[in-house]
């Protein structure tokens, strides 16, 4: 049993650093270090009596055993050599083992290290993992706003769009009456207020005696889908108009331009009568084909030249009128996809800026002026004024081909 022995150990180191003064006048410290070291000491005289005691029993014991060994060295004395080789086989082990031991507590430390470390760093990127999720998530959350906003503005310039058009086709059959009103006071063409025939047609020109029907057509609904089956089913109610006496055979549906999109077909013949669909930017041509008519009293008396020239006519401005539609067709697509694409293609500010932009723009077509006719040769002066602009502008841009210009206006070959 091992014991410090503290007090005793205090007490020794106490009586040999003393001093003279201490001697005289510090003996009540030493006199109560004296009392527990006293103590250890009798202790220690105990353990030093038994130590002794076992140290001669320990003694005699090997004095049997020394004799008893030689007594038996004799009779084993291959056995104690083979017990000796056992044992220093058995060191040898233990030293190998000891060696391998060291070597386990020296991997076991740097392991322990390593664990150490990988915590620390584990720790770091766990904080990082956090801090990291913390950002996505707030981007994510940031990206989810701005798209919500993005869809809400989309969805608002829809329904603006869809609003903007329903008005416009509200007002449609009030701006083609309008439209038609014009065109027939600057060409001096009879507007029909009241029919003397059965219904009431929204506008009415009458040319060579016969009524010229134009009848006004719009979408009821913001789904245009069902449009062209509307104007197929139209084509059938007119045949009260087509039916009646001194009506033309020949009926005219007047459909918004934005809608032009949908349609696939223009002309339907009805066997008793045709119905035309059209846009109101082909009346004018319209009307002033069916005018040449009027400059003959009688069809019948004219000359086989003039009925191939006024047929010729009529079918130049069928042809124009049919490509004005296409290209009007065409164009609309064309403008909606590029609108399209602004909206979505576009960078948010720059959208904006352009939305900016637009509302500061403003288009000042020609002001139409009751009183004043639209003279061809002022139409025909300003078309080569912009021809001219347009050569002089191409002389002076450089082209990045050697090929040449292609006329802007290539004359009918015959």
């Amino acid at each position: 049993m091992n014991r410090s022995f503290e007090h005793l150990s205090r007490f020794f180191e106490s009586i040999g650093s003393l001093s003279f003064w201490q001697r005289l006048f510090g003996w009540k410290r030493i006199l109560s270090l004296s009392y527990p070291a006293y103590e250890e000491f009798k202790i220690l005289a105990a353990m030093i009596s038994r130590n002794s005691i076992d140290l001669e029993e320990s003694r005699r014991r090997v004095e049997e055993l020394t004799a008893e060994a030689v007594h038996k060295a004799a009779a084993h004395g291959a056995l104690v050599s083979e017990l000796r080789g056992t044992a220093a086989r058995q060191t040898a082990e233990i030293g190998r083992l000891n060696d391998q031991l060291e070597r386990v507590r020296a991997d076991r430390s740097n392991l322990e290290k390593e664990a150490s470390a990988w915590k620390q760093d584990e720790t770091s990127r766990r904080v990082g993992h956090d801090k990291t999720v913390a950002m996505l998530d707030s981007i994510h959350s940031r990206i989810l706003a701005e798209r919500k906003a993005e869809q809400e503005e989309q969805e608002a310039r829809t329904l603006r769009h869809l609003t903007e058009m329903k008005a416009q086709w509200s007002r449609h059959e009030k701006d083609v009456e309008q439209l038609i009103r014009a065109i027939c006071r600057r060409y001096s063409l009879e507007y029909v207020e009241a029919v003397p025939f059965r219904g009431n047609p929204d506008n009415t020109v009458r040319i060579c005696d016969e009524y010229v029907i134009f009848d006004a057509k719009s979408p009821g609904g913001d789904d245009l889908r069902n449009f062209p089956q509307y104007i197929k089913a139209q084509t059938e109610s007119v045949r009260k108009y087509a039916t009646q006496e001194g009506v033309r055979k020949e009926i005219f549906l007047v459909i918004p331009q934005d809608t032009t999109g949908v349609i696939s077909q223009y002309a339907f013949n009805m066997a008793d009568y045709t119905v035309y669909a059209i846009t109101p930017n082909s009346l004018e041509p319209i009307l002033l084909a069916l005018k040449k008519l009027e400059e003959y009293e009688f069809v019948n008396e004219l000359s086989p030249e003039d009925r191939e020239n006024i047929c010729r006519l009529i079918g130049k401005f069928t042809h124009v009128l049919k490509r004005r539609i296409q290209v009007d067709q065409f164009f609309t697509k064309e403008f909606f996809d590029v609108l399209s694409r602004c909206e979505t293609g576009l960078p948010r500010e720059m959208l904006e800026k352009v939305v900016e932009f637009e509302i500061s723009e403003k288009l000042n077509p020609p002001q139409e002026r009751r009183s004043k006719q639209i003279l061809t040769s002022e139409l025909q002066e300003e078309t080569k004024r912009i021809e001219r602009e347009a050569s002089a502008r191409a002389a002076t841009t450089p082209l990045s081909s050697t090929e040449p210009l292609l006329p802007l206006f290539e004359k009918e070959v015959r």
